[in-house]
């Protein structure tokens, strides 16, 4: 079967919630574009099921998709990121503009939420993902969810160490293959080619 895994699109920013609870961030107008490139690129591929984050940016990345198909997807907490907790949200290409600590953290391979775990953090995906994938053999889901979540359930098969080891762009895809025997394996990483034009530099 196979597993698509979609990075959630472009969302706004939040500086700092009023109660200081989760920042919880809706799509950008942008967002909203390349969310709605995404049906083209996944309605004709035989979806057995969708499945999404339970954050508002994965979800509204996953609604075009859910009209498109009829279909709804299902809610799965443990395909949250790694800072579905922080009081704040910045998309990636501003920390990287403003030469924040948060950005240096990542390229390092490193989560900036120093109050979670990375080795239960791929845990949680990675348990996630095979659960799902147990429940849809020979079929093809598609997981609505985020960067760090993608690098973990994709560096889980491929043996990486680092619990971030690449970037995953806003709305592209990843592949899992996964057969029946319990192997794994990557079919592919990051594309973008529905959504090129809307990437930053894009």
């Amino acid at each position: 079967m196979e597993i698509v895994l979609v990075r959630h699109a472009l969302p706004v920013r939040i500086d700092a919630t009023e109660d200081g609870g989760p920042a919880d961030p809706e799509l950008a107008e942008r967002g909203h574009e390349q969310a709605r490139r995404l049906v083209q690129a996944l309605s004709d591929h035989g979806v057995s099921a969708l499945y999404t984050s339970p954050s508002r940016r994965a979800r509204e990345t996953a609604a075009p998709v859910e009209q498109a198909l009829g279909m709804t997807a299902e809610v799965e907490d443990d395909i949250a990121e790694f800072d579905s907790n922080d009081s704040s949200y910045v998309p990636v290409e501003e920390l990287k503009a403003a030469g924040d600590p948060r950005y240096a953290a990542l390229i390092h391979g490193d989560l900036y939420s120093h109050d979670v775990d990375p080795v239960a953090f791929r845990t949680r995906v990675v348990g996630a993902v095979e659960r799902i994938a147990a429940r849809h053999p020979g079929g093809r889901v598609v997981l609505f969810s985020h960067a760090g979540a993608i690098n973990a359930a994709t560096g889980a098969v491929l043996g990486q160490e680092r619990t971030i080891w690449f970037a995953p762009a806003y709305c592209s895809i990843t592949r899992i293959g996964a057969a029946r025997d319990g192997r794994r394996g990557i079919i592919s990483l990051n594309e973008t080619g529905h959504v090129r034009d809307l990437l930053s530099g894009g």
